[in-house]
């Protein structure tokens, strides 16, 4: 594909941040790209580093990916190139594309969106470093990390942007999804119901955008191994099981801790209060997120949260 003429500044940008790169000891430069360029160019000039794009365009990111560079899909047109470029250190970090806790180097369009004009070093901390596919590698479960990292990312977008202007809560509970649909009841029309399994996969944009209208509904969505949709507004309704669980946390966390417990399900719920995504699995919390508003970290539990987490309180597990 031939770059426009109009993007003639982009690659004195590119000069400037290798320079830049240099002097800043980072080991990788990462840029918000949305108008198309020349990808083995750009691989030339950026060959000492590695190289991430990020981009709200597909067919720039499989452009990008055909010619062996790493690239990030970003789905936030709309979003503050602040929360754009977060994004996008997140999931090349997630991804492995950026060592935790290393120095890169950002290019992207900071005041002009129709050219590139801005070049930053960002440092990562280490609490963002934690935000790793490793993470999710530590649970145990027969549900792909692909599976698994597509329902959280999900989780977060509800926790982080909730519906309409206001803050809502869900849950996903993923894998062993016919127990766990032994272990539910319908909450109300089940929404799903009668699609042909490829129209309700996690892995398509347009289903992950459905997800987050009807997380607006009471009840669970239950999601197979190979992310497909199996049930919505569900109702758990399973045995009840000794639990523990931080003080001030609703039925919607009891009851996600509870089918973790009697499945081999992990469940993936989002606080309606602060957006806060806790992950359950055999009846604990393993990983909490918290959507930030710029920023999203996923942390792992320290000895006083891990206490927090665990105090004792009774079990409700037949509530939503």
């Amino acid at each position: 594909m031939t770059p426009p003429s109009k993007n003639k500044s982009f690659f004195p940008f590119v000069v400037a941040g290798v320079k830049l790169a240099d002097s800043a000891d980072a080991e990788a430069i990462l840029i918000l790209l949305e108008k198309p360029t020349d990808f083995a160019r750009l691989k030339k000039k950026t060959s000492a580093l590695s190289l991430v794009i990020a981009t709200n365009d597909h067919e720039i990111f499989q452009n990008a990916v055909e010619a062996d560079v790493h690239a990030v899909q970003l789905e936030l047109p709309e979003a503050s190139v602040q929360n754009q470029l977060t994004q996008a250190v997140l999931a090349a970090v997630a991804a492995e594309f950026i060592k935790p806790g290393s120095t890169v180097v950002s290019i992207y369009s900071g005041f002009d969106t129709e050219k590139i004009d801005t070049v930053s070093v960002l440092k990562l901390t280490e609490r963002l470093g934690r935000l790793t596919a490793r993470d999710l590698r530590k649970l145990e479960t027969k549900v792909p990390l692909d599976t698994l990292k597509t329902v959280v990312d999900l989780a977060v977008a509800v926790g982080r942007e909730g519906r309409e202007g206001k803050s809502i809560g869900t849950m996903f509970v993923v894998g062993d999804h016919r127990k766990v649909l032994d272990e539910s009841r319908p909450g109300c029309f089940d929404m799903v119901k009668g699609y042909p399994r490829k129209e309700r996969n996690i892995f398509d944009s347009k289903v992950r955008e459905g997800l987050k209208e009807l997380a607006q509904l009471d009840g669970m969505f239950v999601i197979s191994a190979d992310g497909t949709i199996e049930g919505s507004a569900r109702i758990i309704d399973t045995s009840p099981v000794a639990i523990t669980m931080t003080k001030g946390l609703g039925s919607r966390h009891f009851a996600g801790a509870a089918i973790s417990k009697n499945t081999k399900a992990i469940a993936v719920v989002v606080s309606q209060s602060n957006g806060t995504v806790r992950i359950f699995q055999n009846g604990e919390v393993v990983l909490r997120i918290e959507p930030m508003q710029r920023a999203m970290k996923w942390k792992e539990l320290d000895p006083d949260n891990r206490e927090e987490e665990k105090r004792p309180k009774k079990p409700n597990p037949k509530a939503e």
